[in-house]
């Protein structure tokens, strides 16, 4: 037909764009998933070398939490409780797989694109490293050398492809390599990753070695001042009731470290510097060591403690005291004229908390503490020095991994969770908890014991009590006391009837005030409101048999 007997001309159409090809995307997520390994494990050798936190996943977690509001770390606390960090650690790592994965389906149709998005990842997790605290400009290298790797491997697999046919290869496709041959180069390269990211954790566990061994060998001093014995009756023979000293491996850890620090002993130096310092000290180990010692039985508690909360411990503390050293410097408080009002403790990791001056100096038991029920304080709770301050809560008192000591001023400077929507001083509140029953228990009907703790730190506990449905307060039974400084346990005798009740206490400090019962959420300054705990009573045997 010639062009004159064609039919109209008909509009062009544009061709219909293809769907992805699924041997596409999958190939393509295994190039960008593999090349990230190898990435991640270079970037964790190199970090070992630099510094652990430097790590990009370390690091962009602890930048993410640097960032986040008040409110919502607080439900992440509540939702996960100290599992936050792994869990942040793994959102992390799922954000990363799906920036690899699409990094990789890029690679095989712009490769360019897929180089830049490698190149803007890496440029984020330098950003990261060097925006933590104490961090220097050697903390971008992990991430920065991590994403070269990545770069480069990603351009080994995608050119690996698409090498052309060797002359007389049978035909196959596109792809130059067939599944088999391609599925023996990614596992190549994951297996070649899992070498060296072993081989950095050997070399960060090198590192650490010596604070392992550290700690190890340190031998905690006879203290000057030991405490007395625990009263036989502070204990309480309760099932589910806590103990009165709460052993190291269960007591509860909420800071921002994501990697725990793991300082050598040799190596330790604390400076005490700033305003109203007339004698600046720097001290080693046993420098401190040669003060008197002190023991002394002090509960903890975490602001993030909700009302009836785990965040909360008492243990046996082995310390200097921290007004004797600041009276060493030349340090007077503000009630005796001195110009500092604020100590702003600094950690290792970067960490800033600030203490009012006159609460560490008012005669209480703060201490600088080496010593955590009868053992040196383990890693993640300060090792090898920390400060304790009974009746602040932590994040105002209770620097772990220690390294300076600044008098300043609350109006001159913000520590690190003030300037996240936090008080500036915090005295801990009245707290009271039921242990058991525990919210949701079925126990049987008659004589059901109900018991807890109770604490005040610096006041102490005077009295509980116990309300059931509502109904009128009835006093419990109070455990030994051991000071003002440290919780007390409970317990009272319910005679329980079937049926669904709700069970609720209050505690009475030793000035005589009584708990609120107005609820307010842990931010600013803790959480306030009564422990309230619905139990399904079931009929007890008299009650089935008649």
């Amino acid at each position: 037909m010639t062009s004159d007997q064609a039919g109209p001309e008909r509009p062009h159409r544009a061709a219909p764009r293809p769907h992805p090809n699924p041997r596409t995307l999958a190939t393509g997520t295994a190039c960008g998933v593999a090349a990230t390994c190898a990435g991640l494990a270079v970037a964790q050798l190199v970090a070992a070398v630099v510094r652990p936190d430097a790590a990009p996943v370390t690091a962009v977690g602890g930048a993410v939490v640097d960032r986040t509001p008040a409110g919502l770390r607080e439900w992440a606390v509540a939702q996960f409780g100290t599992a936050d960090k792994l869990v942040l650690t793994l959102g992390v790592l799922a954000v990363l797989g799906l920036l690899a994965a699409t990094a990789g389906v890029l690679a095989l149709r712009h490769l360019p694109t897929a180089l830049a998005l490698v190149g803007a990842v890496g440029l984020l997790g330098a950003l990261a490293a060097v925006s933590r605290p104490q961090a220097s400009w050697q903390d971008a290298l992990p991430s920065a050398v991590g994403a070269l790797t990545t770069a480069a491997v990603l351009c080994l697999l995608v050119r690996a492809l698409r090498t052309p046919r060797p002359a007389g290869a049978p035909p196959g496709g596109a792809w130059a390599l067939d599944r088999r041959g391609f599925g023996r180069l990614v596992v190549a390269t994951l297996v070649g990753a899992a070498g060296i990211g072993y081989a950095g954790r050997r070399l960060g566990a090198h590192g650490s070695a010596g604070a392992t061994a550290s700690r190890a060998a340190f031998s905690l001093p006879p203290p000057e001042v030991p405490a007395a014995p625990v009263p036989p009756g502070a204990n309480l023979a309760v099932p589910g009731v806590s103990s009165f000293l709460t052993p190291n491996r269960d007591f509860y850890r909420v800071d921002t470290a994501l990697v725990v620090p793991r300082v050598d002993a040799g190596g330790w130096r604390l400076r005490i510097h700033g305003k109203g310092v007339a004698r600046p000290l720097e001290l080693d180990l046993p420098a401190l060591l040669s003060r008197p010692l002190v023991e002394h039985d002090i509960t903890l508690t975490c602001v993030s403690n909700p009302v009836g909360g785990p965040y909360a411990g008492n243990a046996r503390w082995l310390g200097v005291r921290l007004a004797d050293l600041l009276r060493e410097a030349g340090v007077r408080p503000p009630s005796r004229g001195g110009p500092a009002d604020q100590l702003v403790a600094r950690s290792v990791d970067g960490m800033t908390i600030g203490t009012p001056v006159e609460a560490v100096m008012d005669g209480r038991e703060a201490l600088l503490a080496v010593g955590m029920n009868g053992e040196p304080l383990p890693f993640a709770h300060g090792f090898p020095v920390r400060m304790v301050v009974p009746g602040l809560y932590g994040y105002v008192s209770a620097c772990k991994w220690l390294r300076e000591l600044e008098l300043t001023t609350f109006a001159a400077y913000d520590a690190y969770w003030v300037r996240r929507s936090w008080a500036q001083q915090a005295p801990v509140k009245t707290q009271s908890r039921i242990d058991t029953p525990r919210a949701g228990a079925a126990p049987a009907a008659g004589r059901v014991a109900v018991a807890g703790v109770a604490w005040a730190q610096h006041r102490g506990i005077a009295r509980v009590e116990v309300r059931v449905d509502g109904g009128p307060w009835q006093e419990a039974r109070l455990a030994d006391a051991d000071g003002v400084d440290t919780w007390r346990l409970w317990t009272w005798p319910w005679e329980a009837a079937p049926g669904r009740h709700t069970l609720q206490v209050r505690a009475t400090d030793g000035t005589g005030a009584v708990q609120t019962e107005r609820s307010t959420p842990t931010v600013p300054d803790g959480a306030t409101g009564l422990h309230t705990v619905t139990v399904h009573v079931r009929p007890g045997p008299a009650a089935r048999e008649s």
